[in-house]
Order: structure tokens, then C-alpha cells, then sequence
């Protein structure tokens, strides 16, 4: 099992990016994806998840109406779509898998991905 992330970068507030998930090593479209992020000298928080049955469940109250999550079966890949990017999104983004299939966005994750950088700019 492996979760490649991707698609961070360098935007002004106010600005957009959409950062990816590709899984390997299993069907992503059967298990739930979780992304999370880590702020410089902050613990990681939860911020957005998808079920196996294509629910989605904000962990961050503060994203809600900005981000969104979605996936892409035939590519094996989970999004995020990250709006009106503020400053205070700035954080390294990992994405995350369970072990089970069939489960819902309240679960321990098992597996993770690298992390790739959003820097948002004042």
C-alpha cells in the first residue's frame, strides 16, 4: 500500500490548488482517504475524508465552504480541492488509508502518505 501526494505549492491568498492522492498497492475507491495537515510547531489536524461509499466529512470546521474532496476511481486518485486559500492554511498535506475496506471517516489510519508543502502567502 502506498499514497503519493502531490500538487502543492506556492499560492496568494485568495488563490486555489488541488493537491492529489494516487494510491497504489489497492483500490482507493473501497477505502476511506483522509487528509490531514501539519503546521509548522502545530500538532497535524484532520481536515477532510472520504468513505468507501463516497461520503464526505469535514474534520476542520475551518475549511468547510473552501475545501473539498473528491476521487477519481479510473485513476486510482483522490483530490482536494482547496479554495480561498487564506494564510493559515499553510501547512504540510498528507494523505491517509486504513487498512479495512467499508469504512466510514471515523477510523484509525494505517497508512500514510509523504506529505507535499502548501505555503499560502499574505
Amino acid at each position: 500500500v502506498q499514497l503519493q501526494a502531490s500538487g502543492g505549492g506556492l499560492v496568494q491568498t485568495g488563490g486555489s490548488l488541488r493537491l492529489s492522492c494516487a494510491a497504489s498497492g489497492f483500490t482507493s475507491e473501497y477505502r476511506t482517504i483522509g487528509w490531514f495537515r501539519q503546521a509548522p510547531g502545530k500538532e497535524r489536524e484532520g481536515v477532510l475524508c472520504i468513505s468507501s461509499s463516497d461520503d464526505s466529512t469535514y474534520y476542520a470546521d475551518s475549511v468547510k465552504g473552501r475545501f473539498t474532496i473528491s476521487k477519481d476511481n479510473a485513476r486510482n486518485t483522490v483530490y482536494l480541492q482547496m479554495n480561498s486559500l487564506k494564510p493559515e492554511d499553510t501547512a504540510i498535506y498528507y494523505c491517509a488509508t486504513t487498512v479495512r475496506y467499508g469504512m466510514d471517516c471515523y477510523v484509525e489510519y494505517d497508512y500514510w502518505g509523504q506529505g507535499t508543502q502548501v505555503t499560502v502567502s499574505s
